[in-house]
């Protein structure tokens, strides 16, 4: 077995829609610039409110990459 060192960064995705829409949002974007992505971790929840109701999901995700 050989050994492994990873990074981890953070992103925010954001969605009108849902949190899962949000953590896929801002995974796909890390992807298109960070290669090899290999976990992700929710590390906050939050939104925004308008009218009494939830109008954006905003997901801090941890996202995890084996360094080369």
């Amino acid at each position: 077995m050989s050994d492994k060192a990873y990074k981890k960064i953070e992103v925010v995705g954001c969605s009108n829609e849902s949190v899962e829409r949000a953590v896929a949002l801002a995974v796909g974007k890390a992807a298109q610039s960070v290669h090899g992505l290999s976990w992700f971790e929710v590390k906050e929840i939050r939104g925004a409110i308008a009218d009494g109701k939830p109008v954006e999901w905003q997901v801090t995700v941890t996202l995890g990459f084996k360094l080369d």
